[in-house]
């Protein structure tokens, strides 16, 4: 095999953890190949340590394959069961210290700083005393969780020690960044809180150095799609268009289930649509026991890929609720503006955290935990709204989705331009001949 060129890794939790980030993972590695990067890596987790974390993972027989030119590697761990914690670290960080030591030149992308951001570090270090001079630049990206569950609980419960580790591993990469303008903002403030504790300089190193790159989307994949395979996709399911009010994200109380399953009981419309629930996560199973005796409620737990965009056209209304937990805030929301892309029915949502940026003016927007406006939205769109009025907000939201394509944030992140438009051969003949 010849040795490559342009080599990019991308260190995080990546399929089949039903999470936005291993999707922008994904997005980033496939514009990668068009962009003259012709290694493209995603160093990542063995699945029995993701099944045994309890996170909420898609179908593993149905995960969309990556394009050729991507590797997924998974690293075994490294020793027995006397090392309880960090043998997968050390699987990761030893497997990056080995191709770093190809001396190659390497892009390498952390998401969640904790711990992937961590691996990183020290694989460099790692590489560098050993003397392999690795040719790398690194960039570490926070998302939701970086900010509103570890830096966050670190400061709840006083461990500021553990927060000055999470901020100096973060700022020791080449470029850091943030999935929202919320996002940089919760940083800074975070950091201001360690400084004032601490003594430390974070906040003003975090305010000049913090960019934003915001999720890249395949939209591709939401737009066009076709009428044929939406109501085949909805006949499986035992569904009509515009018959169901569509929950699909991570069951959690943070994305506002409960207040959504009883919003929907409060709601005239139950009378018309259903409530389809799509999606794994900590709530599922006790949401399931809240409603068992409602019929109008149908849960769905095996969606993927390819099925998500066709149930988002199809029904009468997206309802994303998502509100402020001590354990985490929606930095951004990935699965509006996907849904946003798909067309159908409105979004309904809120604006905490980041979400305001990733819908902008295009949603219905209750207040966060308001159960009587969630009802009243459902209503609203299902008993209410015009045909005309749901085109021209399906247009409008569509138009502010598109900014967020993957091909596009690539570029600005990479600060690499596209690829050069074929333009056709010019008959000099003819171009003389019609100057005269």
């Amino acid at each position: 095999m010849s040795r490559p060129n342009r080599r990019l890794v991308i260190v995080v939790r990546a399929d089949p953890v039903i999470c936005g980030h291993s999707g922008e993972a994904r997005n980033l590695a496939e514009v990668a190949l068009t962009r003259g990067f012709d290694d493209v890596r995603l160093l990542t987790w063995p699945i029995p340590a993701l099944q045994a974390a309890g996170l909420p993972l898609k179908p593993l027989d149905r995960i969309t394959p990556y394009s050729e030119g991507i590797t997924v590697e998974r690293p075994e761990p490294v020793g027995d069961y006397r090392v309880p914690d960090g043998r997968y670290m050390a699987g990761l960080t030893g497997r990056l210290v080995e191709l770093l030591a190809e001396q190659v030149p390497t892009t390498c992308l952390s998401m969640y700083l904790a711990p992937h951001t961590a691996v990183v570090g020290e694989a460099v270090t790692a590489a560098r005393a050993a003397g392999y001079r690795p040719d790398v630049v690194t960039m570490a990206k926070a998302v939701g969780s970086d900010v509103t569950n570890v830096i966050r609980n670190c400061l709840l419960e006083g461990r500021f020690g553990a927060a000055v580790v999470l901020f100096t591993t973060f700022l020791a990469n080449d470029r850091v960044l943030a999935v929202s303008e919320y996002t940089r903002q919760e940083i800074i403030a975070s950091a201001e809180q360690v400084d004032a504790r601490c003594g430390t300089r974070l906040a003003e190193e975090c305010r000049r150095r913090v960019e934003v790159s915001y999720p890249p989307i395949d939209t591709a994949a939401y737009l066009d799609l076709d009428p044929v395979q939406v109501d085949a996709a909805l006949a499986r399911r035992g569904l009509e268009r515009d018959g169901y009010v569509l929950f699909l994200s991570r069951v959690a109380r943070a994305k506002g289930i409960y207040d959504l399953v009883t919003a929907f009981a409060r709601s005239k419309a139950r009378s018309r649509v259903k409530l389809v629930v799509a999606g794994n996560g900590p709530a599922l199973e006790d949401v399931r026991a809240l409603t068992r005796d409602d019929d109008r409620i149908v849960f769905l737990s095996d969606v993927d890929d390819e099925e998500k965009p066709l149930l988002m056209r199809g029904c009468a209304a997206y309802a994303l609720p998502t509100k402020p937990e001590p354990d985490f805030v929606e930095t951004f929301g990935i699965a509006l503006t996907e849904k946003m892309l798909a067309g159908g029915g409105p979004v309904i949502t809120t604006t905490t955290g980041g979400t305001g940026e990733a819908v902008g003016d295009t949603a219905i927007i209750v207040e966060a935990g308001d159960v009587d406006g969630i009802a009243a939205a459902i209503d609203r769109v299902v008993l209410e709204m015009s045909p005309e009025e749901r085109e021209l907000m399906e247009g409008r939201a569509r138009a502010h989705a598109l900014s967020f394509d993957r091909a596009r944030v690539f570029d600005d992140l990479f600060e690499t331009p596209p690829p050069p438009v074929a333009m056709p051969a010019l008959d000099l003949h003819s171009a003389r001949a019609a100057q005269g």
